[in-house]
């Protein structure tokens, strides 16, 4: 009869696979428990399981021993998604992982724990589309009530891991801030970073209240502003650009890595932006941060940290956390007037205190 394990707080293992493959946003919120758990286990080999495009925010991350791209371009459902999978599967079984940490609770990151062959697997109890029949423990820590950082918080603690105050570290280089300072010398403080972007067309608050938040801050403050993104965020940004014209705007969308936009983050003064990677990404650095929430919840997905603020829709269905909408009324309810006297105290704040790279 098999030996059964002992309890989690009592493990003691000497290689540890934390698999949380995205979003960038979730990867970020997840920072936590790689701290924790080399406070627990300083001797263990600790390993991540991510997907190429997030690589970076764990490539220099001093407690992490190795990060492990899972190189999906696609879904898993089609023939490059499902290449980059299957090819993952053996290198995780190889890496004779003694415990592996599900922080993703999906189909496709259950399997990737079963190919572990941990004896010791570990999820979130409310993990969907059945990946929790592959954990051996199962963490109750609800999405539906925790913000996604006490979730994180609740896994570590059931390891036997605490978490006091949530410790972030994003992988930025020396070269990262020198890029930063430099594309930033040239402007005038304070210095407004603005992301319009988000995958979701319910988060996308719209670029006409972006550019009116700009021109205030402009007006009020003599601020620069910068605009960030990925490449497909382009036209957002060339709206705003036409929005705003005379007003400058220096036009970053497309033209940064994830380092470089953390580092950018902590350089500038402000960054205003929709509920999305970027967002926390600049919050995990200790950014300065304003996040506009239309159809999900801070309180849930909050960017975290005492420099972090929101401004949430008070629409009638808000939070409803659907990803399209004929309706979008939350737009058109959180006005730029709802959403300004937070940026304005952000900006102020800034004008009397240095920034992170300073």
């Amino acid at each position: 009869m098999a030996k059964a394990p002992p309890p989690l707080t009592e493990l003691e293992p000497r290689r540890v696979c934390i698999i949380k493959p995205s979003s960038l946003g979730d990867v970020v919120h997840s920072l936590p428990i790689l701290p924790a758990l080399r406070a627990r286990w300083p001797g263990a080999h600790l390993a991540w399981v991510v997907r190429s495009v997030f690589r970076q925010v764990l490539e220099g991350c001093h407690d992490l021993d190795d990060v492990i791209v899972f190189d999906a371009k696609k879904t898993t459902l089609d023939p490059l998604g499902a290449a980059g999978f299957v090819g993952l599967l053996p290198r995780l079984k190889r890496g004779r992982y003694e415990l592996a940490i599900d922080l993703q609770g999906l189909l496709r990151s259950g399997l990737m724990t079963a190919a572990t062959g941990a004896s010791v697997r570990v999820g979130l109890a409310d993990a969907r589309e059945g990946a929790r029949w592959f954990y051996t423990h199962r963490v109750d820590a609800p999405r539906d009530s925790l913000h996604a950082v006490e979730r994180i918080k609740r896994v570590a603690a059931a390891l036997g891991a605490a978490i006091d105050e949530p410790r972030f570290d994003p992988s930025i280089g020396d070269a990262d801030r020198v890029w930063a300072r430099e594309i930033l010398a040239p402007l005038a403080r304070p210095r407004l970073v603005l992301n319009l972007g988000a995958r979701w067309l319910t988060k996308r608050w719209p670029p006409e209240h972006f550019a009116e938040i700009g021109r205030r801050a402009v007006e009020r403050h003599g601020a620069s502003l910068i605009a960030v993104g990925v490449r497909e965020d382009q036209p957002l940004v060339d709206q705003l650009t036409r929005l705003l014209d005379p007003v400058p705007l220096l036009d970053l969308c497309g033209r940064t890595s994830l380092n470089q936009l953390a580092a950018l983050a902590q350089t500038a003064d402000l960054v205003l932006s929709n509920d999305t990677g970027p967002l926390h990404l600049a919050a995990a650095a200790g950014a300065r941060v304003v996040g506009v929430y239309t159809c999900t919840s801070p309180a849930l997905t909050g960017p975290w940290g005492a420099r972090a603020a929101t401004a949430e829709s008070k629409v009638w269905c808000a939070p409803s956390f659907v990803k399209t909408c004929a309706r979008l009324e939350c737009m058109a309810e959180l006005t730029p007037d709802r959403v300004w006297p937070t940026v304005d105290r952000g900006l102020a704040s800034a004008r009397t205190s240095p920034s992170l790279a300073e």
